[in-house]
């Protein structure tokens, strides 16, 4: 049913704020809260939504700019929530917060687009060859397929709405090209209904869509039980991020957040990728925007933005459209979650997101917390964070949705009350470092303030898969890390001369573990990507270099010997695998370490 042919109740502004409203409707009309409406000024119909109701009385917030918005206009209330349309085509798009397709705008209005205009999120003209997979006569459940198209490398589910109360009866299919509003089928529900289904379905943005198939036990929420593969070495090593797990990268402008974000978008084991960029600024979502249909995914051959879905608002749109951006990225990805996908999503920045959250509030004069982040800023982004997980699904597949959230703390400061509200929520704290990215240590990830309290979750995991004495051997090379940095700090004070050449050895180590291991190029095309095969190789080959005893005459002699070997080691790393280079990196690495006492275990 399009705008025009619903049916809309009425209301009028009694005031205005900015980007919110009041309105106040008769004695015959009621309001729910989050409602979608649409502020009518002239020929332009601007879309809002109801963030709190007070009897007759409501106030909206406008995803569009409110000028010319005056007291005594019109408001139509659809009685419907906001809702993303939810069927084959989003991928490879780019949206806005409310799921218009910016490219079709652009091609349409230009590129100063113009307020209050929509586009269907799906092509209404193309055809998609919809297979049945059930007859006429059986039974489904809700979230149940009855059928799927092709939609690149993937086969696209289409599944009955999920908010039925009980299982259904199909009473008629169809196959062909079909496309997303034609009927392809209908079904009977158990009180005699009869009501048809299309290759679309809406969903509210602000509700998790298996909630209601769990409480019925149609869908079934399971514990993550096996980490994603990022092929950064620091990530999948040292703190790893589980499949249908939570994480967050905070850290200060300049400390490479965009980069570590898109490799691990390009190389994570996932299928589907959405980004949610909820309000960073323009220039980095034009570079997202621009690079990844230019990218070569390594999974397929295509490019990376085939299985991409970009969720766009740059912090210079209306705070009501960066606020709902992120709720329509995560109702994407709990979409293709129920159709079996393992599915990324990366929220750009939450920060930003907590910021529009900030504004509306303080126009709605709530009372404020700390730094004026309204009260229940910690309770929002729990409830973010809650909609990953794995879910097994009605048809018996297994999915997952991994959010991990970038945070922009002001001046680095990781006590703001962001920063601290996603860190009592996510498992997994990547904290970039301001004077590691000083210093071109990438990814700058800190490995003295970071976490991941999956590493001992997923332990009987890394036992069976990766090696019996993985999580002690990760937690003893964190250790030295600790005691390299504190020989470090020891240093800055008395210089080299005040500690004893075993201390200096020790550093050495710490410092050789961080220089070959936990730093990796993103620019080269052998070292921006190790497989977790080959991370266990060098992993082990370093360990042995690390636990061995040398024989150095003096403290010189110890840092020759280690420059040397960095300088081996990192040549190893830029290597690719079964090349003779390869080969005679490694074989040059266990001479240079023999010549000092290290005694090889690996075979070269």
């Amino acid at each position: 049913m399009t705008a025009e042919q619903r049916v809309f109740r009425t209301a009028k502004i009694i005031g205005v704020k900015e980007s919110l409203v009041l309105i106040e409707v008769d004695e015959n009309t009621s309001i729910m809260k989050n409602e979608l409406g649409y502020i009518c000024v002239g020929d332009e119909r601007l879309k809002a939504e109801v963030l709190r109701v007070r009897r007759r009385t409501a106030d909206m917030q406008v995803f569009e700019d409110t000028r010319g918005v005056r007291v005594g206009d019109s408001v139509e209330l659809t009685g419907e929530m906001l809702s993303a349309v939810l069927g084959p085509g989003l991928l490879g798009q780019v949206f806005d917060g409310l799921l218009n397709p910016l490219h079709a705008l652009a091609d349409k209005y230009g590129f100063f687009l113009p307020r209050g205009v929509t586009i269907p999120p799906l092509n209404l003209d193309k055809k998609w060859a919809f297979e049945p997979c059930v007859t006429a006569g059986d039974r489904v459940k809700p979230g149940g397929v009855i059928g799927t198209v092709p939609e690149g490398e993937f086969r696209h589910k289409i599944m009955v709405p999920f908010n039925l109360p009980e299982a259904v009866e199909i009473t008629w299919i169809r196959g062909g090209n079909l496309g997303v509003e034609e009927v392809v089928a209908r079904y009977r529900s158990s009180k005699g209904k009869e009501k048809e289904l299309t290759l679309s379905q809406r969903w509210p943005v602000r509700k998790p869509i298996p909630e209601a198939l769990i409480r019925r036990s149609y869908a079934e929420r399971l514990y993550p039980s096996e980490p994603i593969t990022t092929a950064t070495r620091i990530i999948d090593t040292f703190f790893p991020i589980a499949q249908g797990g939570t994480g967050c990268v905070p850290g200060p402008f300049g400390a490479g957040k965009t980069v570590l974000q898109s490799l691990i978008a390009r190389y994570s084991t996932v299928d589907i990728v959405v980004i949610v960029a909820c309000g960073e600024r323009a220039g980095e979502v034009v570079e997202t925007i621009t690079e990844y249909p230019q990218t070569k995914d390594p999974r397929t051959g295509g490019t990376l933005m085939d299985r991409t879905v970009i969720i766009c608002n740059t912090s210079s749109m209306p705070v009501a459209a960066r606020e709902a951006s992120i709720y329509t990225g995560i109702t994407l990805g709990e979409y293709f979650r129920q159709m079996g996908y393992n599915v990324l999503l990366i929220a750009d920045s939450t920060s930003r997101w907590a910021q529009a959250m900030r504004e509306t509030s303080g126009r709605m004069e709530e009372i404020p917390g700390e730094e004026g982040f309204p009260a229940y800023l910690d309770s929002s982004i729990k409830n973010v964070y809650e909609r990953a997980g794995v879910l097994r699904c009605p048809d018996g597949s297994v999915g997952s949705l991994t959010m991990i959230g970038t945070v922009s703390p002001a001046g680095g400061n990781f006590e703001e009350p962001v920063t601290q509200s996603t860190l009592g929520t996510v498992k997994t704290f990547l904290g970039l470092s301001s004077d590691r990215a000083y210093r071109r240590f990438y990814p700058a990830i800190d490995p003295l303030i970071s976490w991941s309290r999956y590493l001992d979750q997923l332990g009987d995991w890394f036992s069976k898969n990766i090696d019996v004495n993985w999580v002690g051997n990760v937690k003893a090379m964190q250790a030295l890390l600790e005691q390299g940095d504190g020989i470090y700090q020891m240093m800055q004070v008395t210089g080299e001369e005040g500690i004893t050449e075993d201390d200096f050895v020790t550093w050495q180590k710490s410092l050789l573990l961080d220089m070959v291991y936990l730093q990796q190029d993103a620019f080269d095309e052998v070292d921006a990507c190790m497989s977790r095969e080959r991370q266990l190789e060098s992993f082990k080959l370093l360990k042995g270099l690390i636990d061995a005893d040398y024989d150095f005459k003096d403290k010189d002699a110890a840092r020759d010997f280690f420059t040397e070997l960095t300088s081996l080691y990192k040549n190893w790393n830029y290597s690719a695998p079964e090349s003779v280079e390869f080969d005679r990196y490694r074989k040059s690495i266990v001479e240079l370490a023999a010549l000092h006492g290290y005694l090889a275990t690996v075979d070269y």
